[in-house]
């Protein structure tokens, strides 16, 4: 049996729609039609009643679902199982936004890892998108997101809320920005939140989708940008960085996604050592932003 086929029969079936499945399955609509005939042609039964107004489970399609949830969830615990390296019994794997590692992504490794000394883990990084269709895939069991999707079989739990602070690698006030604005992309609702508040710095002709990447373009040109507090600290401390005069900040949460389906002893002890690091690093946060208030690294 194609896993494949399964995975896509499951998507249909909780959006009840073929162009929905596609989305989430970033794959085409045609492509997801033709899956969903192979398995019915295996059956030798239609999975589903199709119409204008999407695709509704046929008595045999719902007949299907229960074992098709069982075929999925005993492939990935196989695929899991397998994939552990010898010398270790237990293996975790996890995913974070490129802004997320350097004070969550590589410390929950080692804090895992020091909690559980036989537990393999496997590390992933990329954007939103990708990330999600890790979780739903089963590669990954956990990812930490600036911008979580949700999906049947997936749970989100807040996690650190951050704090985007416009920073330049020269002194300056808000009002004077123009050209030297980079403008970052960090989701619908940061831009509707910046436009409405900073309208002079909506047309900027530099754009990055790089998150915390864009400190490094920063910091040595003549830019200025919106980045995570915690991200630009160190160049804040040595002078690399000034935040811009009279700029307004804005919350920014970070969010972890788990699978439902995680092992309730694991899903403990990552919740645990995670949240006791997102609070460090919100204390840390906080202290800067504290110094911020009190007018130290500011023009």
């Amino acid at each position: 049996m194609d896993i494949t086929l399964i995975k896509t029969f499951i998507e249909v079936a909780n959006t009840g729609s073929f162009v929905a499945a596609s989305e989430r399955l970033f794959v085409t609509q045609s492509a997801v039609s033709l899956r969903v005939q192979r398995l019915e042609d295996s059956l030798g039964h239609p999975l589903f009643k199709r119409s204008k107004a999407g695709a509704v489970l046929t008595s045999e399609g719902e007949q299907f679902t229960s074992y098709a949830l069982s075929l999925l969830k005993i492939w990935e615990e196989a695929r899991q199982q397998i994939a552990i390296p010898e010398g270790y019994s237990r293996s975790f794997s996890f995913g974070a936004q490129h802004a997320l590692w350097h004070k969550l992504g590589f410390r929950w490794i080692d804090a895992m890892q020091a909690m559980m000394p036989e537990l393999s883990i496997h590390a992933e990084m990329g954007m939103s998108d990708r990330l999600t269709r890790f979780l739903v895939e089963g590669v990954i069991q956990a990812a930490l997101l600036y911008t979580p999707q949700l999906r049947p079989g997936l749970r989100v739990e807040p996690v650190l809320e951050e704090e985007l602070i416009l920073v330049a690698s020269f002194e300056t006030d808000v009002k004077d920005l123009g050209k030297e604005y980079v403008a970052v992309d960090w989701g619908p609702e940061f831009t509707h939140m910046h436009a409405s508040a900073l309208p002079h710095l909506t047309n900027s002709g530099r754009s990055l989708a790089l998150g915390g990447l864009a400190a490094d373009y920063i910091v040595n040109r003549r830019a200025a940008a919106y980045l995570p507090a915690r991200a630009v600290q160190r160049y804040l401390d040595v002078g690399k960085l000034h935040v811009v005069a009279n700029s307004p900040r804005f919350a920014y949460p970070a969010w972890v996604v788990w699978r439902e389906d995680l092992d309730p002893e694991m899903l403990s002890i990552a919740r645990r050592s995670l949240m006791d690091l997102a609070q460090a690093a919100e204390n840390q946060q906080n202290i800067l932003i504290e110094s911020l208030d009190n007018g130290q690294n500011t023009p």
